[in-house]
């Protein structure tokens, strides 16, 4: 009777482990990794107005000669980000230029103004050839619009504009995201 019992208990056994065999052959797992591989990108949108865009200060009265002048360009910059960024300017040359007359950059006051959806450090400088920090530590982000508001002090206007042949005085403004 223990020999039966031993045999019928091998056999369970046995009929177990083969089952699981079976089981196995009908069914496989395989593996995959996935991979993101990131790269850091900076840029500034093709909507972005002062891509090619203008901005007027017209003098024709005596009043515009003695009152500041003030230019706002809301989204003048739209930018994407993966890392906090600085945005600099300068002028491409020295004078706004009309044939040999020649009025300097210096006249210009650029300034980085509330009122877009981008967070930084937000500053005014005097327009010149050299790199200046418009927006510091721009944070990280995608479609962040930047207002910036252009001005001429009634000083300049007076003193530099005024007695400068009419024309159309043109410079050249560039603008540079630069991740940090």
């Amino acid at each position: 009777m223990k020999k039966q019992i031993v045999i019928t208990a091998l056999s369970l056994g046995a009929i177990a482990i083969g089952s699981n065999q079976v089981l196995a052959q009908n069914s496989e797992k395989v593996s995959t990794s996935v991979n993101i591989i990131l790269s850091d990108v900076i840029a500034m949108d093709i909507g972005t107005v002062a891509s090619e865009g203008t901005v007027d200060f017209n003098y024709g009265s005596t009043k515009d000669y003695n009152s500041s002048k003030n230019v706002t360009v809301p989204n003048s910059l739209v930018i994407i980000s993966s890392k906090n960024f600085d945005i600099k300017v300068k002028s491409e040359g020295a004078h706004f230029v009309n044939g040999a007359n020649v009025i300097p950059v210096e006249i210009l006051q650029v300034k980085a103004i509330p009122g877009g959806s981008l967070v930084g450090t937000l500053n005014e400088v005097t327009l010149s050839t050299a790199d200046q920090v418009l927006v510091s530590n721009a944070s990280v982000g995608t479609k962040q619009s930047l207002n910036i508001a252009y001005s001429i002090s009634s000083e300049n206007a007076s003193k530099v504009l005024l007695g400068k042949p009419q024309g159309t005085y043109t410079q050249k403004i560039t603008y540079t995201a630069t991740a940090l």
